[in-house]
C-alpha cells in the first residue's frame, strides 16, 4: 500500500518530518526545532514503508530530506526552522 501526504498529515502547530538516520541537514533542524519547542513527527524513511517514494514523489523523483509536511498539506524540502515556524504561525 503506498504511503500519502494525507496520512502523514500533522495536527496544528506540528510537522511532520522525513528523515533518514545518516542526514545531517535533517539533525540540524530537529535541534533546530528542539530548541524553539516546535513539535514534530519524524518518520525515517529507511523504516517506514512507502515513505520513501512518498517523498520522491514530493520532490520530483528524488529522494530529498528532510521533506517536510505542515498542517495545511503542503510541504518543503529541507526548510530552515525560521521557515517552519512562520508557516506554522508561530
Amino acid at each position: 500500500m503506498a504511503a500519502t501526504a494525507e496520512a502523514f498529515t500533522p495536527d496544528a502547530g506540528s510537522i511532520t518530518m522525513f528523515s533518514t538516520t545518516w542526514c545531517g541537514y535533517c539533525r540540524r533542524l530537529k535541534s533546530q526545532l528542539d530548541a524553539a519547542g516546535i513539535g514534530y513527527n519524524e518518520v525515517n524513511i529507511e523504516n517506514v514503508d512507502g515513505t520513501a517514494e512518498l517523498v520522491a514523489e514530493i520532490n520530483g523523483g528524488n529522494q530529498t530530506v528532510p521533506t517536510v509536511i505542515f498542517p495545511d498539506g503542503s510541504s518543503a524540502t529541507n526548510p530552515s526552522a525560521a521557515e517552519v515556524k512562520a508557516r506554522l504561525g508561530l
